[in-house]
């Protein structure tokens, strides 16, 4: 990241001093910037580069195009390959390939194959690059007929990511015997399955419950010296939790560990869940701790488990006074952990605990934002307590905070079977003047539905 911001330095220094930069600079500054995913800075520089008159070539739109597929924006990958047209520059097969991969991940597999087809008439014969992107594209959509069709069809000797795709593709859609004869037609061509191949297998064998074979597949790994890394331990992790057997799942965390693999937000948040599962909320909460002291943010439903865990248990006040012992620990407390804590409550419609956290948010000197005075006010709502609503949306309308499209898809999500409650509560905030113009635009036009 350094690297490129001091070469974006540099090339505005020289357009400062009215310096033409050399063409392949410009590329290398372009691919730099791509591959740090800067992908503003790219059209940025690219437009000053025409306008201090340096000629694009086909590696220069090599550059755009891939940009394109990182952003993953079809319409400016198009207007490059357009402009490239104009000025009489031809695709080569990285463009058509970068091209029909960006069609693919977007689900335009007409399209993509359209671009095979205009590439198979500029002379370009399709690699096995292509063939895999357009074997991905139908595997995405659960097309496993034609996926398997177009690989049969292929003249060229598939790869370790062919047949990888398809594995994938067919666990996804519930055929793992067909994903495990895949597997070995693999091995047999001399092809040994990777990491990514085994953790689609290992995934697909826990979601259907199947532990013990998952852990025969990791056998075989340790066997054909094939390491586990984190996808693979989150996911017997996450299994373990699911059935709640977390002694296992500690022995694979415990493990995982001495690999030298570090625990991340998946591996929190399988824990913690576990441990909610099996109403050891005190070990769910040190999780807790432990994510937050690793430097991760917990989500919404990390804090939902602990809430329903606790309040299972009678035990309310231990998640009241948890951004205290944050403090007291020297984590930071910011709006977003209130406004998990208090959607929690008023999910489980504990109103009493939200309006505690809320009043302790506020004697920390921490002002409420829209979500939390539109969850607060609906659950008031809810219960019939007008007043209390009342009372939180004039508040709102004194601060000018608006409902936004996103408070109102998601809270529409959440209480999805209070349909005419809800309804009834957002036409009050219609008329209360709470509801921005592009939501009412929206509601009027029909196309938000509760």
């Amino acid at each position: 990241m350094r690297m490129a911001q001091d070469a974006l330095q540099v090339f505005e220094a020289m357009k400062l001093y009215g310096l033409k930069p050399h063409l392949h600079a410009c590329t290398v500054l372009l691919n730099c910037l791509v591959k740090e995913k800067l992908i503003d800075n790219v059209w940025k520089v690219y437009k000053k580069m025409v306008r201090l008159g340096v000629v694009a070539n086909l590696h220069v739109y090599n550059v755009l195009v891939h940009a394109c597929c990182k952003g993953g924006d079809v319409e400016k990958a198009e207007k490059v390959l357009g402009e490239m047209e104009l000025k009489g520059v031809f695709p080569d097969r990285f463009t058509y390939n970068t091209i029909i991969a960006l069609y693919c991940k977007k689900g335009m597999h007409y399209e993509a194959l359209c671009v095979q087809d205009r590439m198979e008439r500029a002379g370009i014969i399709p690699d096995i690059i292509t063939y895999n992107s357009l074997i991905y594209g139908y595997c995405r959509e659960g097309r496993m007929r034609e996926a398997l069709g177009l690989f049969k069809e292929i003249k060229i000797s598939p790869n370790h990511v062919t047949y990888t795709t398809l594995i994938d593709g067919y666990c996804r859609v519930n055929d793992l015997g067909e994903a495990l004869r895949l597997r070995d037609m693999m091995e047999a061509k001399g092809i040994y399955p990777g990491i990514v191949t085994y953790n689609s297998i290992i995934r697909k064998l826990c979601e259907e419950g199947k532990i013990k074979e998952a852990n025969r597949v990791l056998n075989e790994m340790s066997e054909k010296k094939v390491e586990p890394d984190n996808v693979t331990c989150n996911t017997l992790i996450n299994a373990y939790c699911k059935i709640g057997d977390m002694v296992s799942a500690m022995k694979v965390k415990n493990k995982m560990m001495e690999a030298g693999l570090k625990l991340d937000r998946f591996t929190f948040n399988a824990l913690i869940h576990g441990f909610c599962k099996v109403r050891e909320t005190d070990s769910a909460k040190d999780y807790l701790f432990n994510m937050l002291d690793a430097g991760f943010s917990p989500s919404y439903y990390t804090y939902s488990w602990l809430v329903d865990g606790y309040c299972n248990q009678g035990n309310e006040e231990v998640v009241v006074k948890l951004p205290d012992e944050f403090l007291k620990r020297g984590l930071c407390v910011d709006v977003s952990v209130y406004r998990a804590l208090i959607r929690s409550f008023c999910k489980r419609k504990r109103v009493d605990c939200a309006q505690r956290i809320f009043t302790l948010m506020q004697e920390k000197g921490l002002s409420g934002d829209s979500v939390i005075y539109t969850i607060l006010a609906y659950a008031y709502w809810k219960m019939g307590k007008v007043n209390a609503a009342s009372i939180l949306l004039d508040e709102m309308d004194k601060r000018r905070l608006m409902i936004t499209l996103k408070i109102y898809r998601s809270l529409s999500a959440s209480y999805a079977s209070d349909d005419s409650i809800l309804r009834f509560f957002w036409n009050h905030l219609v008329d209360r003047g709470l509801m921005s113009k592009s939501i009412l635009k929206d509601i009027e036009q029909g196309k938000l539905h509760s």
